[in-house]
């Protein structure tokens, strides 16, 4: 590893990303946390176009994510009333507990790697 790579810090993620394999929360791509995470994490309104640009991807790209995470029950889309054309992604109970879940499994892991461990 390079001298900059913070080797705990990737045995904290390696064991929290191990929790949510091993539970039973949906499995989310890179792609989908990342919009996911930023609908929860970024003050609304979220736009599909505003979450292609965020995240510098297509709005195919952004709709096929919350095609799936929709599915999940993790956010919501809704017509905006002020402009037809724009599709406002919303956030839902289901979507927040799975990050709360999430980021506790990331204190515990945490918790678990030493802290002398890098």
């Amino acid at each position: 590893m390079s001298e900059k790579t913070n080797p705990r810090m990737l045995k904290v993620w390696r064991e929290a990303h191990l929790q949510s394999v091993r539970s039973k929360d949906p499995d989310l791509t890179s792609r989908q946390m990342s919009v996911l995470l930023s609908v929860y994490m970024t003050e609304p309104p979220h736009t599909v176009r505003g979450l292609a640009a965020d995240l510098n991807v297509t709005k195919p790209v952004i709709t096929r994510a919350l095609d799936t995470m929709g599915q999940m029950g993790l956010v919501k889309r809704k017509r905006d009333d002020a402009d037809k054309r724009s599709v406002l992604v919303q956030r839902t109970v289901k979507g927040a507990v799975f990050l709360s879940e999430l980021s506790d499994r990331i204190v515990a892991a945490d918790k678990k790697i030493p802290q002398d461990d890098e």
